[in-house]
C-alpha cells in the first residue's frame, strides 16, 4: 500500500509540474505575442473619430408645476450624492 501511495504522490507531483510548466509557457507566449501584434499593427488615433450628436429636441412647453418639480428633483440628488 505504501508503494501505491508513493506512486499516487509521484505521479501528482509530475502533473503539478507539467501543468505549471504548461501555465509559465503560456503567459510568456501570450506576452511575446502581445509585443509582436502591436509592433506591427498600425498606430491607434489619438482620439476617437467624433460622430455629430443629434441634438435632443426641446419639449414645446413645460408648465410651472412640473419644473418646479424637476428643480427640486434635482436639488435632491444633489444634495444626496455629494463628493
Amino acid at each position: 500500500m505504501n508503494e501505491l501511495m508513493s506512486q499516487a504522490v509521484d505521479l501528482m507531483i509530475a502533473g503539478m509540474g507539467f501543468v505549471f510548466a504548461f501555465l509559465i509557457i503560456l503567459v510568456f507566449a501570450t506576452g511575446l505575442m502581445s509585443r509582436i501584434i502591436t509592433r506591427f499593427s498600425s498606430p491607434e488615433p489619438a482620439t476617437p473619430a467624433r460622430s455629430p450628436r443629434a441634438r435632443p429636441k426641446a419639449p414645446a412647453s413645460v408648465d410651472a408645476d412640473t419644473a418646479e418639480a424637476i428643480k427640486k428633483a434635482i436639488a435632491q440628488y444633489r444634495t444626496r450624492h455629494k463628493k
